[in-house]
This record gives C-alpha cells, structure tokens and sequence, in this order.
C-alpha cells in the first residue's frame, strides 16, 4: 500500500475515534437519563393517628385490650398488651436518648423527657393489665415477674407500685403486706405518693 494511502486511512481512523469518543458517552447519559425514575423530594410528615408506634397509639391498644378482656377472650388481651408494652417501651427509650442529647443546649429536652416518662407510664400500666390478664387465665408463673418488674420501674410508694406488690400479695409470693397500717414509708409525703413527674423511671423491657 503507498504511503499517502495509509496516512490517509490513518487520518480517517483517527478522526472517526475522536467523534466517537464524544458520542458515546452523550448516548449513554441520554440513555441513563431517560431510564432514571422520576424522584419527588416530599416534606416529612408526622406518624398518622392510626399508627401504634405513638402514645395515642399505645392508648389505643390498652383500650382494645379491654375491650377483649370485657368478653373473656385473654388471648388477644394478651396479645394487645404485649405489643402496647413493646411500643412504649421503645418509645421511651428514644425520648430519653433524645432528653439526653438536647440536655443543657435547648429547651426541646424537657419535652422529650415529658414523653418519656408518659411512654414509660403507659408500659408499666399496660405490664401490670397483662399481668393481671395472665392470672386470670390462671398463669401465675408469667404474672409474677411483671409485678416485679412493675415495683422495680415504679417504686414501692407509688400507688401502681403498692398495686403490683398487693398482687404478689394476693398471689402467695410475698407475705408482708405494704404499707404496712397506719406506717408511711421512709421519705414519702403524708398526703400522697409521689406523682409520676417527680421521677425518672428507666425503660426497662
């Protein structure tokens, strides 16, 4: 082949790459482009009322609970309960983390620490109503460590506390009644038990 001729193939060859180069990577962006789904950024939006994963959803499953235990069906009271106390139980312990976090920099942590403890109440409420659906189903052995658990959260002096232990009481567990006749326990105010604000009880699960 003469010379001229290969340097003109080379020329073209060439030429031919370079106008490739750019026409295909703007096909293959096109192509990307046109295969990419649409993608709509949307504000955040609370949980609905439905949702059980909020306090008003908690309630909501104590109250469904009640209603099974009203027609004697202890399974779903049961199984209501159970999933009110996990809710609870997590949802105290992120507005404790959250109370934690914003502690000494905004006043957002004395509202996350209200949830917590209202979470951490409503558990312990639903802990004892199940306890107290396990020994009507003559369940005794699966009673008594929630009552436990429910002095333990609560404390001896608050009136669900003296309730979980009257209980363990009626159960057999213990055999010392408290408070004892006419005895106030050490540190509690004459008038009352100490209202649920004035302590910080740990979620416990």
């Amino acid at each position: 082949m003469p010379l001229t001729t290969f340097a003109y193939w080379s020329r073209s060859s060439l030429l031919l790459g370079v106008l490739l180069l750019g026409v295909f990577p703007r096909a293959v962006f096109a192509q990307n482009q046109s295969s990419s789904p649409n993608v709509q950024i949307v504000n955040p939006t609370p949980p609905p009322s439905s949702s059980i994963y909020t306090l008003e959803g908690g309630k909501r499953l104590m109250d469904e609970a009640a209603a099974a235990v009203k027609s004697q069906n202890y399974a779903v009271a049961a199984r209501k309960l159970l999933e009110a106390r996990t809710v609870m139980n997590q949802l105290s312990n992120f507005y404790q983390s959250l109370n934690s976090s914003f502690l000494g920099i905004d006043t957002a942590a004395d509202s996350n620490r209200r949830r917590a403890l209202e979470a951490a109440q409503l558990r312990d409420e639903a802990t004892f109503q199940l306890a107290l659906v396990y020994r009507a189903n003559n369940q005794p052995e699966l009673a008594v460590p929630l009552l436990v658990e429910i002095i333990r959260s609560q404390n001896p002096t608050r009136e669900l506390g003296q309730r979980a232990y009257q209980q363990l009481l009626e159960l057999g567990f213990v055999d010392v009644p408290f408070p004892r006749t006419g005895a106030i326990p050490a540190g509690t105010p004459a008038a009352s038990p100490p209202p649920a604000t004035s302590a910080n009880p740990q979620p416990r699960q």
